[in-house]
């Protein structure tokens, strides 16, 4: 299961995050957010792949300017992007995840035009705006997605969140995002927890998987 801690930004908490042992650390570039990154960090993850989060952005150049600036591995669109620029941005190596806001079974069909064009998908709980609510969605709907693309849950997952998810199974679930349940201010995120939670995840979902 690949683990993502998105909403990173303040170079000491990157290093102290880059031990939890999550495999992605999520940076957004959308002015809207708290956790926006406006200035480079002087300190960047050298153990987990790098992933740009944007929304809407106004070209693919703006996009690629990020990609070179912190040598990102791939990128998250969070808004109204269309599937020919996650073809594009697949084509020039990265990798790609597009995000939906899920709320009943209707909004799955969204993904359709997306398939074979993005790398996964991230299912999140929908918000008035952009960005992460701190919220959780029925992820009981997910059992209507039939697509092949696979999916990271997203949304209002905190440290009691573990029972619900290792009760959670679906043959494209393939991982986790997790952002301001571990966080003791915008942005700002507490490894300890994040450690405990991560390693704790891995050991019951390896055993369920055993089973």
């Amino acid at each position: 299961m690949t683990v993502k801690i998105c909403g990173m930004r303040e170079a000491e908490n990157i290093r102290q995050v880059e031990q939890a042992g999550a495999d992605w650390m999520g940076f957004i570039f959308y002015e809207g957010s708290p956790r926006f990154v406006g200035e480079l960090p002087a300190y960047l993850p050298r153990k987990m792949q790098r992933i740009g989060v944007f929304v809407n952005p106004s070209s693919a150049s703006l996009i690629y300017n990020k990609v070179q600036k912190l040598r990102l591995d791939g990128v998250q669109l969070h808004g109204n992007e269309t599937p020919e620029l996650c073809s594009l941005l697949r084509t020039s190596g990265l990798e790609v995840i597009k995000s939906f806001s899920i709320s009943c079974k209707d909004d799955l069909r969204q993904t359709e035009n997306y398939a074979g064009r993005c790398d996964c998908f991230l299912f999140d709980t929908p918000t008035p705006g952009y960005g992460g609510s701190g919220l959780s969605f029925d992820w009981n709907i997910l059992h209507a997605y039939t697509g092949q693309t696979p999916f990271l849950l997203s949304g209002g997952i905190r440290p009691e969140s573990l029972c619900r998810l290792l009760a959670f199974h679906h043959p494209r679930w393939t991982g986790i995002d997790l952002n301001s349940g571990f966080e003791t201010a915008p942005g700002i995120k507490d490894p300890q927890a994040l450690t405990q939670f991560i390693r704790r995840f891995r050991l019951y979902n390896h055993t369920s998987v055993e089973h």
